[in-house]
C-alpha cells in the first residue's frame, strides 16, 4: 500500500514537472508566428532560428512593442532603417504598415540578411542589427576592438554584448525547433 502511493505520488510530481517545464518554455520561447517566420527566413536565405531568436529577444514576439529610441514590431525597426529596407526590396512603405508582423518579420528578415552578408560573420551582423552597421564598421577598424577587422575580440557596448548573448541563448533552444 505505501509502495503504490509513492508511486502515485512520483507519478504525479513527474506529470506536473513536465507541465511545468511546458510553462517555462512556452512562455520564454513562444512559437508565434513560426509559419511566417519559416516562409520569410526561405525567401531571404536566412536562418529562421536566428530571426526567432532576434525577435524574441527584441520584442518577445509582442507586434505592438515600441521602444523609447522610436523602433517599431516584432523585430524592432527604426522607421528609417525599415523605409530604406523597403525601397531596396522594392514594397511599399508606411509606419502603419511596420506594425503588422508579416510585414515587419519581412522587413527585419532582409536587413539582418543584409548585414550578415555586409560584414560575412553572424555575430558581426547581430552587433551592427543592434548598435548600428556604421559603430561596428569602427570598431572593426579598431585594433582595441578588433585584430583582423572582420571579427570582434570585444564588443564596447554592453548593451550590444548583452543583446548579442541574449540572442544566443535563445538560438539555443530555437534551433531546435526551426529545421
Amino acid at each position: 500500500m505505501r509502495t503504490s502511493f509513492s508511486v502515485l505520488i512520483l507519478t504525479i510530481l513527474a506529470v506536473l514537472l513536465t507541465y511545468s517545464i511546458g510553462c517555462f518554455y512556452a512562455y520564454f520561447y513562444p512559437m508565434t508566428y513560426s509559419q511566417e517566420i519559416t516562409s520569410i527566413s526561405k525567401k531571404y536565405d536566412v536562418n529562421s532560428a536566428l530571426v526567432a531568436s532576434i525577435v524574441n529577444s527584441e520584442s518577445n514576439f509582442n507586434e505592438s512593442a515600441k521602444s523609447s529610441k522610436g523602433a517599431v514590431g516584432l523585430m524592432q525597426l527604426m522607421p528609417s532603417t525599415a523605409q530604406w529596407v523597403a525601397k531596396k526590396i522594392g514594397v511599399e512603405y508606411s509606419d502603419e504598415l511596420l506594425s503588422k508582423p508579416e510585414y515587419n518579420l519581412e522587413i527585419g528578415t532582409y536587413y539582418i540578411g543584409y548585414l550578415i552578408d555586409m560584414f560575412d560573420n553572424e555575430e558581426v551582423a547581430l552587433c551592427a542589427y543592434n548598435a548600428g552597421p556604421s559603430n561596428v564598421k569602427n570598431w572593426l577598424a579598431n585594433k582595441e576592438y578588433s585584430q583582423d577587422g572582420k571579427t570582434l575580440k570585444k564588443i564596447p557596448f554592453n548593451e550590444t554584448k548583452n543583446y548579442v548573448n541574449k540572442v544566443y541563448k535563445n538560438y539555443h533552444y530555437y534551433k531546435n525547433k526551426y529545421k
